[in-house]
């Protein structure tokens, strides 16, 4: 079972590198940020959702 982790203000800083990690574990994770559609390096994994 993956666990699944829910970030707000991911699209830059500590919250961002948070997320890179999370996911590069294997874990899920749901990153939100103001602007989804700039994100190009989070939007790779296919264990993660930008809104």
């Amino acid at each position: 079972m993956n666990n699944t982790i829910f970030i707000t203000c991911a699209s830059s800083g500590i919250d961002k590198v948070t997320a890179e990690l999370f996911q590069q574990k294997g874990g899920n994770v749901i990153a939100n940020m103001r602007t989804p559609e700039q994100e190009a390096e989070l939007t790779k994994s296919e264990n993660t959702l930008v809104t």
